[in-house]
C-alpha cells in the first residue's frame, strides 16, 4: 500500500514555503523592474504569474468539483469563490497538511488492515491530495517558473548588468524547478503497484537530468533570442504546435470534458517544449532519443550559426562562458538521463486507461476513483 512518510511531510511544508516565497520574489522583481521604468519586462513576469495561476486555478477547480460531483455542493460554492480569487491551490495544501501530518506522524497500523480502515485511509487521503498538489506543481513550472527563468537569463545576457533581484528570482527559479520535478517523481513512483519509496539516488539522478537538460535548453534558447526575437519566437511557436500535435494524436483522455482536455493538450505543448514527457504511459525509447537529439541538433546548430554569423561575439567572454555551460549541462544532462533510465527507472508501467469519454454512468465514476487522476496524467 501507498504510504505518505515523515520525509514526505518534510517535502510539502518546503514545497509549501518554496511557493509562498516564489510569489514574493515574483512581485518584487516585477516591482523592480517597474520602478527602473523596464515596464515591458515587469509585464511579461506578471503575465507569466497570472497566466499559470488562472489556468493552475481551473484544473484545481475542476478536479474538485468532478471528486464532489452530487454532494457538497454548498462547499462547492465557497470553493468557487476562492479559486476564482486565485487561492484555491491554499484550499489543497491546507488538505495536505492536514491528511498528510496524520498520516505521517500517527502510528503505523497493522499491515493486515484493509484499505477502509481509518489509518490506511488517511493515507490514501494524504498520497491523493499531494499527488494534486505535484500535478498542479508540474503546470506551474512549466507555465511560469521556467519561462521567467528564461527571462531573467536573457536579461542578464542582453544587458550585461545583475542585480540582486535577479539573482534571487533566477535562485528560486531553480528551487521550484528541482522541487516540482522530484515531488512528481515521487507521486508517480506511489501511484504504480507494487513499487518501493524512491531513493535518495535515483532522486538526485532525476533531478540533475532534467535540471541539466532544462538549463541547457533556456540557455539555447537565450541565445537564439539574443541573435533575433523573431526567430525565437518562430521556434518556441513551432515547438508548440508539435507538441500540442502529438498531445492530439495520442487521444488523452485526462479531463471529462472536451473543453478541458483541450485545455490540458494546450498546456502539453508549452511543457514539451522545455523538457520530455510521456502523456500515455507508454514505452517511449523511441519518441526520447528523437526528442533529445532534435534538441542537441538544434543547440548545436545555434552554436555553429553564432561563429559563423557573428564571428566577432566569439571573443565575447559572456558568449563563451554561456556556450561552455550549455554544452555542458547538456552532455552531462543526457548522461544522468542515460543513467537514470538505465538503472532507476520503474519497470513496472501504469496500467492501461480505463477511463475514457465513453465510459460514464456510476461503474465509470467508480473505476476512475479507483484508478486515480495520475493514471490519466503525463506519465514518465
Amino acid at each position: 500500500m501507498m504510504k505518505f512518510t515523515k520525509q514526505n511531510f518534510i517535502f510539502l511544508v518546503g514545497g509549501i514555503i518554496i511557493y509562498v516565497v516564489d510569489i514574493g520574489v515574483d512581485f518584487w522583481v516585477a516591482g523592480k523592474y517597474f520602478c527602473q521604468g523596464q515596464y515591458s519586462w515587469s509585464i511579461l513576469i506578471l503575465c507569466f504569474r497570472g497566466l499559470s495561476s488562472l489556468i493552475t486555478q481551473i484544473f484545481s477547480y475542476e478536479w474538485f468539483k468532478n471528486d464532489w460531483e452530487g454532494t457538497n455542493t454548498r462547499k462547492l460554492k465557497w470553493i468557487f469563490l476562492v479559486h476564482l480569487f486565485q487561492c484555491g491551490i491554499f484550499i489543497r495544501y491546507w488538505f495536505a497538511l492536514k491528511y498528510g501530518c496524520q498520516a505521517a506522524f500517527k502510528p503505523n497500523s497493522s499491515g493486515e488492515a484493509s484499505e477502509t480502515d481509518p489509518p490506511n485511509f488517511i493515507q490514501k487521503q494524504a498520497v491523493d491530495v499531494v499527488t494534486d498538489i505535484n500535478m498542479l506543481r508540474v503546470f506551474k513550472t512549466f507555465l511560469e517558473t521556467t519561462p521567467q527563468l528564461f527571462v531573467q537569463i536573457y536579461i542578464v545576457m542582453e544587458h550585461g548588468k545583475d542585480s540582486i533581484c535577479q539573482y534571487a528570482a533566477i535562485i528560486m527559479s531553480f528551487c521550484a524547478i528541482s522541487i516540482s520535478t522530484v515531488d512528481y517523481q515521487i507521486s508517480l513512483r506511489k501511484s504504480l503497484p507494487d513499487k518501493d519509496e524512491f531513493p535518495v539516488l535515483p532522486k538526485l539522478v532525476y533531478l540533475f537530468y532534467k535540471l541539466l537538460t532544462i538549463t541547457s535548453w533556456i540557455l539555447s534558447i537565450s541565445l537564439i533570442t539574443l541573435l533575433s526575437v523573431r526567430s525565437s519566437v518562430i521556434l518556441l511557436i513551432f515547438l508548440w504546435t508539435c507538441g500540442f500535435t502529438w498531445a492530439l494524436k495520442q487521444h488523452t483522455t485526462f479531463c471529462k470534458s472536451k473543453k478541458m482536455e483541450y485545455l490540458y493538450r494546450t498546456v502539453v505543448g508549452i511543457i514539451l517544449i522545455f523538457t520530455f514527457f510521456n502523456i500515455k504511459g507508454r514505452r517511449t525509447k523511441v519518441c526520447i532519443s528523437i526528442y533529445y537529439a532534435t534538441h542537441t541538433v538544434v543547440t548545436l546548430g545555434i552554436l555553429f550559426v553564432y561563429m559563423f554569423w557573428k564571428p566577432s561575439v566569439i571573443k565575447d567572454i559572456h558568449f563563451t562562458i554561456v556556450s561552455i555551460l550549455t554544452i555542458v549541462s547538456l552532455v552531462l544532462g543526457i548522461i544522468f538521463l542515460v543513467v537514470y533510465y538505465r538503472h532507476f527507472h520503474p519497470t513496472a508501467y501504469c496500467r492501461p486507461q480505463v477511463y475514457s469519454d465513453e465510459v460514464d454512468g456510476e461503474a465509470g465514476q467508480k473505476e476512475r476513483v479507483e484508478i486515480g487522476r495520475f493514471q490519466n496524467f503525463i506519465m514518465q
